[in-house]
């Protein structure tokens, strides 16, 4: 599918004077964000992107609870707290909202790092679980309006994670062990929740 497609498809959903959300889904390395920001540089001033990331457990929570190898799997995010921001980003009545903001150097969330002033028409979320059906993450696809599903050819999505890792601090080795130890699980529950959204988008959008 034409980026222009999916721009014309988010354009839609900015009408001014109201409040709607746009949910990206897809496993580790689909494009998500890409894909999200491409959509706000086209829409300007009427979006705003507010990532999932945000949510991760502090490392220091990670550690306390066991999880620290697990990072990036459902149970390492507050997913009770995504789900609270999105209730108050549908219904922000009047006031700017602030959202967390996840920073990969230094694998921590800043608080408020992310302004969403009341009088923007669309914001775009973007995650791996938005569409998981389990409690809590079930109702943040209640509070999207629309949810797209990015499927990237498999080859081209890997080396791209592969290459995030080794980006920001990981060997070529351990980078590889974490992507098939970690990630790719997380994927294979990910592509289960593809049938929940409004649209499944293959390939890269170009």
């Amino acid at each position: 599918m034409h980026l222009a497609t999916l721009i014309d498809r988010a354009a839609a959903l900015a009408v001014p004077g109201q409040r709607r959300l746009l949910g990206i889904a897809g496993a580790p390395g689909s494009g998500k964000g890409t894909v999200a920001e491409a959509v706000r540089a086209a829409l300007g001033a009427a979006a705003v992107i507010v990532p999932m990331d945000g949510f991760h457990l502090a490392g220091a929570e990670l550690a306390r609870l066991g999880l620290a190898d697990r990072k990036g799997a459902p149970p390492t995010f507050d997913a009770a707290g995504y789900v609270a921001l999105l209730q108050r980003l549908r219904h922000p009545d009047g006031r700017t909202v602030y959202a967390p903001e996840f920073h990969r150097e230094v694998e921590e969330s800043f608080a408020g790092a992310i302004a969403v002033p009341p009088e923007v028409p669309l914001v775009i979320t973007e995650g791996n679980y938005l569409l998981l059906p389990d409690d809590p993450w079930g109702e943040v696809r209640d509070l999207l309006d629309e949810a797209w599903f990015l499927v990237p050819d498999e080859q081209q999505r890997v080396s791209r994670l592969v290459a995030r890792h080794i980006e920001f601090g990981k060997t070529a080795a351990q980078a590889q062990d974490w992507v098939q130890r970690s990630d790719e699980p997380n994927a294979r529950l990910i592509d289960a929740t593809r049938n929940r959204a409004d649209l499944v988008i293959y390939g890269d959008p170009a």
